[in-house]
């Protein structure tokens, strides 16, 4: 009896150990606080068993705030032992001029807060140092525009041939933000329009979620209505968050699920289908798809957005997240 039950410890201890091995390195650099994708992007990360999250970075205009915002979210659920990385604050893209931009309403919900700092290291030398320590391992989501990525490539042009996988929120193909529209500058893109032309100069093959499978997975009101009532820490954080975003003038009452839909390709490859082509991008941030040239990429056509809704909901309201 007693050997059975030595031999049962043993085989839980190797099933704990190959299902810890098992686990997905991840590193999300994303402009946490400006839509709300982004927000949702963090949670389905940080709800996924499946990854280990290296780091949070952030991109693109006051980026300072923006690690605010990280910083509670990962308070807010006991997992602030996940390092949050400060890229290079840049200008925002306001109509046809370059400036500095109003904060984001979502940036009310951190301010003030200090008790998760994020770490002194930049983001390029980040990204860079933990491609190195695990060449192959990691892959490298990005939500928001490139300017990290950009910044990565001229430190070291090689660096993202050591990731396993750069996927990325990022383009237009053949729809727009609207259903049955014509393709058009996204926002990722037309916001560094050079560090995304850097990517796909990079020779590694990214794979994109565009507008194509994007612009139409939307959270209706009976789901948002569902995290609202599941009252834990990481649902209530989304709602609050919900309700700040409200006050954009882009923002609409049902939002678009841009960003976990990229998440998504990675957790549920089966809910999708894509095409190796070749893209290039315009001066306006267009990303045009050339069938004669070689493939440069990889981009979702189609998705099962129903489903994917249903299992982003599932991993929201599953979750148990919480400071110990």
């Amino acid at each position: 009896m007693r050997q059975t039950i030595l031999s049962l410890l043993i085989l839980l201890f190797f099933i704990q150990l190959v299902n810890g091995a098992e686990k997905q390195k991840v590193i999300l650099d994303c402009d946490l606080g400006s839509g709300l994708d982004d927000a949702f992007a963090v949670a389905l990360i940080l709800a996924s068993p499946e990854f280990e999250v290296l780091g949070l970075v952030m991109t693109h205009g006051n980026t300072h705030k923006r690690a605010q915002v990280a910083g509670r979210l990962l308070y807010e659920c006991g997992r602030e032992e996940i390092p949050v990385v400060v890229g290079k604050p840049t200008p925002l893209i306001v109509g046809k001029d370059t400036t500095i931009a109003p904060d984001a309403q979502q940036f009310a919900w951190a301010a003030g807060f200090d008790k998760v700092k994020p770490i002194s290291q930049n983001a390029a030398d980040f990204i860079i140092e933990n491609l190195k320590r695990y060449p192959n391992e990691v892959i490298l989501f990005t939500a928001g525009p490139l300017s990290n990525i950009g910044e990565v490539l001229k430190k070291d042009p090689g660096a993202l041939k050591r990731a396993k996988r750069v996927v990325s929120m990022f383009g237009s193909f053949y729809m727009g933000y609207a259903v049955g529209s014509k393709p058009t500058a996204e926002w990722n893109v037309k916001a560094d329009v050079q560090a995304a032309r850097m990517l796909l100069d990079a020779d590694v093959l990214p794979l994109f979620a565009g507008l194509d499978v994007t612009a139409f997975v939307k959270l209706n009101e009976q789901n948002r209505m569902r995290l609202l009532y599941r009252n834990s820490p990481l649902t209530d954080a989304l709602c609050a968050l919900y309700s700040l975003w409200l006050y954009e003038s882009y923002a609409h009452v049902d939002p678009a699920m841009f960003d976990p839909v990229a998440i998504g390709l990675v957790l549920w490859p089966e809910l999708f289908a894509t095409r190796k082509v070749h893209v290039s991008i315009d001066r306006q941030g267009r990303t045009l798809v050339d069938e004669t040239k070689p493939p440069n990429c990889e981009i979702a056509v189609h998705i099962q957005s129903e489903e994917l809704i249903r299992r982003l909901m599932e991993r929201l309201l599953k979750q148990n997240l919480r400071r110990q």
